[in-house]
């Protein structure tokens, strides 16, 4: 099943806590075949998520606030700090199910650690 993982993150990140996160969300998924990592355009420079994508082999792809808000009825963890810093309903859930794309459902939803959100979105059959 074709995936996609939302990341979400602190200013200033670590790799080996993004990384960590990826890793542990992806044990719950285990028949899951990635096509990428996704967040909002807001953590474009965020030299740990960069990082992280690198050192797991997959792309990075930064996102609009439009267009994780327009997922927001499909979202299951509303993430406080999103909404007041960013204005949109979740950075990870939100940035799993675009990443996706049309029809996509959470299969994993946002996990927490280390100051870094991770979920996965399973892309429509």
């Amino acid at each position: 099943m074709k995936v996609a993982v939302g990341i979400g993150c602190r200013k200033n990140c670590p790799s080996e806590a993004v990384e960590s996160l990826v890793r542990q969300a992806l044990d719950r998924a285990p028949d899951a075949s990635l096509f990428g990592l996704f967040t909002v355009a807001d953590k474009q420079g965020e030299a740990g998520l960069a990082e992280a994508a690198r050192r797991l082999g997959l792309g990075l792809t930064y996102l609009s606030r439009d267009a994780l808000r327009a997922r927001e009825a499909d979202i299951q963890t509303r993430s406080r700090h999103a909404e007041q810093a960013l204005g949109i309903p979740s950075v990870a859930e939100a940035a799993a199910l675009v990443g996706a794309g049309q029809g996509s459902v959470l299969i994993v939803p946002r996990i927490t650690a280390g100051g870094v959100t991770c979920a996965i979105a399973r892309a429509s059959p």
